[in-house]
């Protein structure tokens, strides 16, 4: 039921709405992804890959002072501890084990806080394989430390220059990138959006978040089905891959959170399920933030990982069939958030990770409640803006 049909359809979201120029690229994709992640070639490598250059299995650790503080059982995931610092890696390792199976040498990835940008050069100088990173300028500017990362990597960052500078921007720069290079490049996508099958795909690979909860809370816990699970949202890779295997079991409630940047009703959102309708967005059909005349308006987060205007579309289809709670979450939420997860457990998260943490706040647990929260991300690249928020600098 949560996994898409052929065609890559979700229910009514998804589907690969693509230039004829691509038709061939994604085809061949869809022709040959599920048989290579499948392979025992492929697991053997990109397994020892996750465990021995990754670091994973990612802790799960109980959040005892925060949980004193919401009288319930918080457990944290730790994919801020990752190499590179976030889940992606997790996404690139697969995507470049894919590409080089398919006998590609040339990468592209689109990115919006750095960190897919940064996990993408990283496996690409693993591999010996050139590698091109379009990030908008605006978040170039507002998370110079990953693009200097990627540089040292030995990426070449292309800003994106329309629009608002950010993630979507950066998204269209690549997508004309791979339609100008058809043969020898493969676009390698950050999140759950895009044509078939990147969102299958991608789902797929950020799946081990969700079996390794499985595993450590049965160990710590004695059941392996938490309460609830909450992740960020921007196009929704972690949260794909914390939800992936409790779909089939309803007594898990989902939680994700989207931001909301100055407020829903404000026109400086980025919350695109609150505030979206059906459209169409680098090639897949889901929930779209746009005008009266289906032009895509421009999103609003403080997170720049989460400033995309679109979904992808395992959440629009998760969002209409109930299976999944999505709540937007303020700039100012998400900062508070930030700070009390620092100042309770000593762990300062991404400003994406931040979004989930509010959550706490908005929902009423039970002192029972084995609640899980995924920390996506650290906070090392958003320290400009909280020494800003926080007044750091100040004696």
């Amino acid at each position: 039921m949560f996994h898409p049909n052929e065609k890559g359809f979700y229910g009514a979201y998804g589907g690969a709405y693509i230039p004829e120029m691509l038709i061939p690229n994604i085809e061949e994709l869809r022709g040959k992804y599920l048989r290579i992640l499948e392979s025992d070639s492929f697991q053997k490598t990109y397994h020892h890959l996750l465990s021995d250059y990754a670091g994973r299995p990612s802790p799960l650790f109980k959040a005892e002072r925060m949980s004193q503080h919401y009288q319930t059982n918080i457990w944290l995931k730790r994919e801020d501890l990752n190499h590179t610092g976030s889940h992606k890696l997790n996404n690139t390792i697969g995507q470049i084990l894919l590409a080089k199976e398919m006998g590609r040498r040339r990468i592209i990835a689109e990115t919006g806080a750095g960190q897919h940008g940064v996990a993408t050069a990283t496996v690409c100088a693993l591999m010996g394989l050139e590698c091109v990173v379009y990030m908008g300028q605006t978040d170039m500017e507002r998370q110079a430390p990953n693009v200097a990362r990627m540089r040292m990597l030995g990426a070449e960052v292309r800003p994106a220059l329309s629009g608002n500078r950010t993630l979507k921007d950066a998204t269209n720069e690549a997508l004309r990138d791979w339609i100008a290079h058809p043969t020898d490049t493969f676009y390698l996508i950050g999140s759950v959006v895009g044509p078939h099958p990147y969102p299958d795909m991608v789902a797929r690979l950020q799946a081990v978040i969700s079996s390794e909860i499985k595993q450590q809370l049965k160990e710590k816990t004695g059941t392996e089905l938490p309460d609830y699970v909450l992740a960020c949202v921007g196009g929704g890779s972690n949260a794909a891959g914390s939800f992936y295997h409790f779909l089939e079991h309803p007594s898990v409630q989902l939680i994700g959170t989207e931001a909301a940047g100055m407020g829903v009703e404000s026109g400086e959102t980025a919350a695109s399920m609150a505030c979206g309708e059906k459209g169409i967005i680098h090639g897949s059909m889901t929930y779209l933030m746009q005008d009266g005349d289906g032009q895509i308006t421009e999103p609003y987060s403080i997170s720049a990982g989460l400033d995309y205007p679109g979904i992808g579309p395992l959440h629009a289809f998760l969002k209409d069939s109930h299976r999944a709670t999505y709540l937007p979450v303020t700039d100012a939420e998400a900062l508070d958030a930030a700070l009390e997860l620092t100042r309770l457990e000593g762990i300062i998260p991404a400003l994406e990770s931040a979004h989930a943490l509010a959550a706490l706040g908005k929902l009423r647990f039970k002192p029972t409640d084995q609640v899980v929260v995924t920390v996506s991300g650290r906070g090392d690249k958003d320290m400009k803006t909280y020494m800003e928020h926080f007044k750091l600098t100040e004696k």
